[in-house]
């Protein structure tokens, strides 16, 4: 097995949550590795920005606004895909959001949005990715974006929390489904990265000094830390990983 099989050349990959953080940085890092981008997320001016990075890098890069709690509007970015004779080979489920709040005061409005974006409208979209590749007869790989918080408890993220443990858990039920339509099915699991989803974490400056104690590597991770993890599960060097997820915490969830 030599380089290439590192690289996503001739491959066309669908980013959702792709505007900023880590959706930013995986659709970026997936052109430098030679894939072309459908970029995906609710504000079309953040798009447009993205896309431009990407085509300087000599990529195509279409923009799809979209927002995955709402199925009406996964069912537009599905039309608006057939419809460019786009079929993308890669699905990267990033789209999420978050809300620190105690659980006692968590009401059903916090609730339903954080697990419809996240894991329902992940679903969703895998959902529809997939079928279009079935009767296309073509193979794929989906790419989850679970969570520090898939595999441990956060106190005041338990919507946040239920979402991403739900996630990796849809995770390895796909992967066993559709393993025989070549669909491979896999996920990261981010540790701490500050982006705008966390930044809430990162003002308390005793969090951040008590958290970084946990760390084994002694850092926060940087969002380019899971370009490689991200193009690596995407590629052919990862042809026989299915229904694996791969953590990016620094050693966190392999401590004490």
């Amino acid at each position: 097995m030599g380089l290439t099989a590192f690289s996503l050349f001739g491959r066309l990959a669908l980013v959702t949550g792709a505007s900023r953080g880590i959706g930013r940085a995986i659709a970026e890092g997936m052109a430098d590795a030679g894939a072309d981008l459908v970029l995906a997320a609710r504000s079309a001016d953040s798009l447009a920005e993205v896309a431009g990075i990407i085509e300087r890098k000599g990529r195509r890069a279409e923009t799809l606004v979209a927002d995955v709690q709402d199925l009406s509007s996964l069912e537009s970015m599905s039309t608006g895909l057939a419809d460019r004779g786009m079929l993308p080979g890669i699905l990267v489920n990033n789209a999420g959001v978050e809300e620190v709040r105690p659980s006692t005061d968590v009401d059903e409005a916090l609730w339903d949005r954080i697990l419809d974006t996240n894991l329902k409208g992940a679903f969703f979209t895998a959902r529809d990715f997939a079928r279009r590749l079935q009767e296309a007869g073509q193979p794929g790989c989906i790419l989850n974006v679970c969570s520090l918080t898939s595999v441990v408890g956060v106190p005041t993220a338990v919507p946040y929390t239920s979402s991403k443990s739900g996630l990796l858990g849809m995770t390895r039920a796909l992967s066993a489904e559709w393993a025989k339509a070549g669909i491979r099915v896999n996920a990261i699991g981010p540790g701490y990265f500050r982006t705008e989803l966390t930044e809430v974490f990162y003002r308390d400056p005793s969090w951040s000094d008590a958290m970084l104690a946990r760390i084994p590597q002694g850092r926060f991770g940087n969002v380019e830390d899971l370009v490689g993890a991200s193009v690596f599960l995407c590629g052919d060097a990862a042809a026989y990983v299915t229904g694996q997820v791969l953590m990016v915490d620094g050693g966190y969830s392999a401590s004490i």
